[in-house]
């Protein structure tokens, strides 16, 4: 069994979740619970401020998600990209 998980997750810098994140979200939805799991992003949501901020497109829901013990969490951020920003060739 491989494991996918990025190699980096050690790093908990700020930037270094940025690009974890913007990777990940490149591949398609996540949602915050994944994100904290999958990334080791404590603050999904400042991180997706951050990359906000930067221009990158990102959207998201609301939905209620059921977790590993079958408690159901209503409210619950998914993010996705609607599409990669236009880079301007001189």
């Amino acid at each position: 069994m491989t494991d996918s998980r990025p190699k980096n997750l050690r790093d908990v810098s700020a930037s270094s979740q940025c690009r974890r994140l913007l990777e990940r979200l490149r591949l398609g939805h996540i949602n915050s619970f994944e994100i904290t799991a999958e990334l080791n992003i404590c603050r999904p949501g400042a991180r997706i401020s951050e990359l906000r901020s930067e221009g990158h497109p990102i959207k998201s829901y609301r939905t209620t998600i059921e977790d590993a013990y079958g408690y159901k969490h209503p409210g619950v951020a998914v993010y996705y990209l609607s599409a990669e920003p236009v880079t301007e060739v001189a």
